[in-house]
């Protein structure tokens, strides 16, 4: 299986800039970022993301990281491990 396809993590950065009517090179001169290191994380092929360059992208579009970045696993979770949050009453 390509590299790409191990993670299950998503980039929302399409859907931030566009709730904020904001093009990528406007993000890219308020953040310090070229275009085509924005444009990398924005399709979902960037590797890594500093914590700096995150802090700079959440304060240019006025959100939380999970706004910009979400975990949505493909399939089942591995054995052992629950499925979601613990049942009302039981610490997780």
């Amino acid at each position: 299986m390509p590299e790409e396809e191990l993670h299950a993590i998503r980039i929302h950065l399409d859907r931030l800039l566009a709730e904020r009517g904001m093009t990528l090179t406007e993000l890219s001169e308020r953040v310090g970022i070229t275009v085509v290191n924005l444009s990398v994380l924005k399709n979902g092929r960037a590797k890594a993301v500093r914590f700096s360059t995150l802090s700079r992208i959440c304060e240019a579009l006025r959100c939380q990281p999970g706004d910009l970045i979400t975990h949505e696993p493909a399939g089942p979770p591995p054995p052992g491990r629950p499925a979601g949050p613990p049942p009302p009453g039981r610490p997780g």
